[in-house]
C-alpha cells in the first residue's frame, strides 16, 4: 500500500484572498495536500458582504452554512441558508452569495471534480469587487513540500 502524508491544514495557513468578496481560503487542494479530485476551503462574509456572481463550468460546489444566514441565487432562483443547512451548485449555474444577517457568515466549501486545469475553474460573470487581489491558488504543490516517489510503505 502506498502511504501518502498526512497533511493538517490551518485557516491561518494559507491566505485569506479577498478578489471576489468576503475572506476565501483553500485550505485542502492539490496544492496543500495533494488532492486529486476537488478542494475545500471557508467563506466568511461580513453582513452586507457578498461573493460576486460565478459559476464553475466542470464542478459541483457544496456549501455548507456553519453560522450566520446567508442568500443564495442560484440562476436567478434566491435560497436562504441559515446556520447548519447546505446546499449544492451544480456545475455551469450563475451564483452569488450575500450574507443577509447581522453577523459574520461562515461556510465551508467542497468543488468537485477539478477543472482540467485550475484557470478553468472558475468564471467571474459580474465585476468583482477587490479585482486588485489576486486569484485563489488551488494548483500546483506547497512550497517545501515533495510529493511523494512512488514504492510501498
Amino acid at each position: 500500500m502506498h502511504r501518502q502524508p498526512i497533511v493538517k491544514v490551518a485557516a491561518t495557513d494559507v491566505p485569506g484572498i479577498n478578489r471576489i468578496g468576503g475572506e476565501v481560503r483553500i485550505l485542502l487542494s492539490p496544492k496543500t495536500v495533494d488532492a486529486t479530485e476537488g478542494f475545500m476551503g471557508t467563506v466568511r462574509l461580513e453582513p452586507g458582504e457578498f461573493l460576486a456572481e460565478q459559476y464553475n463550468p466542470y464542478s459541483d460546489k457544496f456549501c455548507y452554512l456553519v453560522r450566520g444566514e446567508v442568500v443564495i441565487r442560484v440562476d436567478g432562483a434566491e435560497v436562504k441558508l441559515a446556520a447548519d443547512e447546505a446546499l449544492m451548485v451544480r456545475r455551469g449555474q450563475r451564483h452569488r452569495i450575500v450574507n443577509a444577517g447581522g453577523e459574520t457568515a461562515l461556510i465551508v466549501f467542497q468543488i468537485s471534480p477539478l477543472a482540467p486545469r485550475p484557470e478553468l475553474g472558475h468564471v467571474d460573470t459580474e465585476e468583482v469587487p477587490h479585482p486588485e487581489s489576486p486569484v485563489p491558488q488551488v494548483g500546483g504543490v506547497r512550497d517545501g513540500w515533495q510529493r511523494p516517489t512512488g514504492g510501498n510503505s
